[in-house]
């Protein structure tokens, strides 16, 4: 009630900008608690779950730009769960297993998966092929630790895939060791934040990624896999619609493919010997998973 209260004590104050901002909070904190959490027809919470480097981004765009009125109701920071439906739409990374930095804790995870089981919620779960995530996520945990930004990604760092593949080459132990999950590489990191836990705390590692990856697909509502959206957006688009029993019309959807290019691995395994060592090295499990998953023998 502090919260509130101090909302209204602001929006009392003559500014109108301040007022309009004041009543967007005002609404959102009320959206936040349960008694006010809104409910529309036969509408589950939804939550939209991709492990970092998947796409969910782009699916969020989507969302925002093709669900019609029932995008205000979406939100991508903090996944929260409730005790019934509701028409709430949740974005975030999060994990069942394995504890990640940036990725909501596995306690988290297993509340929405009771959702889920209970009828009054829906996980639709984002992916690609894991050894695309591992690349892209490589660039972006090395830009984000030597740069702080948010903002690093093979299409906008790298003019084509020789570039990309100069760098690897040049850089591979950093890459290995980043793959492999050691707490070393996120060194610097808790180096300048003056935190211990960014390095007790690392990224997930490439077999462990792939483990999460099954888990979510043997969970999920509808999963989605991002190399389907760039053969036929509408498509998949629409199983988004039918789970979140949304009519829109068709003939006014923006429904672009995504930026960035399908099995990019495969053209680095060709030109890095090392990273074709690397994958040929993985262990068997992870190879099995993989294949489970739904793609091809590595």
């Amino acid at each position: 009630m502090q919260v509130l209260q101090t909302l209204i004590r602001f929006a009392r104050k003559p500014s109108r900008d301040k007022l309009r901002s004041v009543k967007r909070k005002v609404r959102k904190y009320l959206l936040e608690r349960d008694s006010n959490v809104p409910r529309f027809g036969n509408d589950k919470t939804a939550y939209v779950i991709g492990l970092t480097g998947s796409g969910r981004l782009y699916i969020n765009e989507l969302i925002l730009k093709n669900i019609g009125k029932r995008a205000k109701y979406f939100r991508d920071d903090r996944i929260r769960i409730h005790r019934g439906p509701t028409s709430m739409i949740y974005s975030g990374h999060a994990t069942i297993k394995h504890s990640s930095l940036f990725q909501a804790l596995p306690a988290v995870t297993s509340q929405v998966l009771e959702a889920v089981g209970s009828g009054f919620a829906d996980l639709i779960f984002v992916y690609r092929h894991p050894l695309d995530s591992l690349l892209s996520n490589w660039i972006w945990w090395r830009a984000y630790i030597r740069h702080h930004t948010f903002l690093a990604a093979i299409s906008r760092d790298y003019k084509n895939i020789d570039n990309l593949c100069a760098d690897l080459e040049q850089n591979f132990l950093e890459f290995k060791a980043f793959a492999d999950g050691d707490p070393d590489f996120f060194a610097a990191l808790a180096d300048r934040t003056g935190s211990s836990s960014a390095a007790s705390q690392r990224f997930l590692s490439f077999p462990e990624f792939v483990e999460e990856t099954l888990l979510f697909l043997e969970s999920a509502t509808l999963p989605l896999r991002l190399e389907d959206f760039m053969i036929d957006p509408f498509n998949e688009f629409s199983k988004i619609t039918k789970v979140m029993s949304v009519d829109l019309d068709s003939t006014r959807l923006r429904l672009d493919p995504p930026r960035t290019k399908a099995y990019r691995y495969l053209a680095v395994k060709e030109k890095v010997p090392q990273f074709r060592d690397y994958i040929d090295g993985l262990d068997a499990e992870t190879k099995r998973r993989i294949e489970k998953i739904g793609y091809p023998k590595i």
